[in-house]
C-alpha cells in the first residue's frame, strides 16, 4: 500500500490529506481571510496521519503544491514537505495547484479554465479539456472582456476569480462553477500517486515554488 501526504497551501485554504493508492481517506482543511498556514499546517499534519491510523514511518512520498499561488502560502507548504522529505528520507512530488483547482470539476465537455487571483485584474489561468490535458499553460494574464474569446465550446471556470471576472467574462459559452473556489489536498491524491507511479520526484535540496511573478513587499507609507 502507498500512503502518500499531500500539503495544499498555495491559496487562503490550508488543506493537508492522507491518500492511499491515490484515493484520500482523509483531508483536514480550513480557508481563513488571515493565511492562518504557519500554525495549523502541522497540526494538520499530526492529525491526519493520526486519523488514518498510520505512522509517518508508512508514508511513501510527500506531495505539495508547486504553485502559481500566494507567495507566503507556498513558501510555508514547500518548507513543511521538505523537513519531512529530508528527514524521512521520502522523495518529494510537485503538483501543478491549478491543475488540482480544474480536478475539482467533473465535466465531461468544454474546457476548464482554473483562475486564481492575482490582485486588481490579474489573475493566475491555465486551460484544461475535460480529460485534464493542458490545453494552453499557466500565465499570469489580465482580465478583460475579449480574454478567451477565442474558445468556442463550454468553458467552466474555476476558482476564487468569480466575483470579479464574472461581470467582465459574460459570453453565453462561459460557465462559473462558483463552489470551486480553492484547490484541495484531497484533489492531489490521484495526480500525486500518479506521479509516484511514474517516479515524477523533484530534486528536495533544489527544488523551488512556483511563484510565476517576483514578490513585492508593500511598505507602510510614510506619513
Amino acid at each position: 500500500m502507498s500512503f502518500i501526504l499531500n500539503i495544499e497551501t498555495a491559496t487562503k485554504n490550508c488543506s493537508v490529506s492522507i491518500a492511499k493508492n491515490g484515493e484520500t481517506i482523509i483531508c483536514k482543511e480550513i480557508a481563513e481571510e488571515g493565511y492562518s498556514h504557519a500554525e495549523k499546517l502541522h497540526v494538520f499534519i499530526e492529525e491526519v496521519i493520526e486519523a488514518a491510523k498510520i505512522t509517518v514511518q508508512d508514508l511513501v512520498a510527500i506531495a505539495v503544491s508547486q504553485g502559481p499561488g500566494s507567495y507566503t502560502g507556498l513558501r510555508i507548504g514547500v518548507s513543511a514537505a521538505k523537513g519531512l522529505c529530508f528527514a524521512l528520507n521520502l522523495p518529494l512530488i510537485a503538483v501543478d495547484t491549478l491543475k488540482t483547482l480544474a480536478s475539482q470539476a467533473k465535466v465531461s465537455d468544454g474546457k476548464i479554465i482554473p483562475m486564481l487571483d492575482a490582485r486588481r485584474m490579474e489573475v493566475y489561468s491555465e486551460v484544461f479539456n475535460a480529460q485534464l490535458e493542458v490545453e494552453r499553460g499557466i500565465e499570469a494574464e489580465v482580465i478583460t472582456e475579449d480574454s478567451f474569446a477565442a474558445y468556442t465550446d463550454v468553458l467552466y471556470f474555476v476558482g476564487d476569480c468569480a466575483d470579479k471576472c464574472k461581470p467582465v467574462l459574460t459570453k453565453d459559452n462561459f460557465v462559473f462553477l462558483e463552489e470551486i473556489k480553492y484547490p484541495s489536498a484531497s484533489a492531489m491524491s490521484k495526480i500525486s500517486y500518479d506521479k509516484y507511479q511514474k517516479s515524477d520526484t523533484v530534486d528536495v535540496a533544489y527544488f523551488e515554488p512556483y511563484y510565476l511573478k517576483d514578490f513585492m513587499m508593500t511598505l507602510p507609507s510614510k506619513k
